[in-house]
């Protein structure tokens, strides 16, 4: 059993409005050394197979329904949890 952790972001050629949005409320706040910010979305899976095939699985979910391909990128990371953590 996995617990896939899934970072869902937006390529650097596209504008992320709510980043920019934070980075000017921080610099607002004097938080002049704020140099970039990026928003993102976080998911988290638990799935059930071998490394490999989850792997795969995981890598399907994401082009297909987590991450938008044309404006986002997306990574993750997967941790072999057991059925205790479930």
């Amino acid at each position: 059993m996995f617990k896939a952790k899934v970072y869902v972001t937006y390529k650097p050629s596209v504008l992320d409005p709510k980043a920019e949005v934070i980075k000017t409320a921080l610099t607002r706040m004097d938080y002049h050394n704020v140099y970039d910010v990026l928003n993102g979305k976080y998911f988290e899976l638990k799935l059930t197979g071998t490394r490999e095939a989850v792997e795969k699985q995981v890598d399907t979910i994401c082009d297909q329904l987590l991450a938008n391909v044309n404006m986002e990128t997306y990574r993750f990371e997967l941790e072999p949890i057991t059925e205790d953590e479930a």
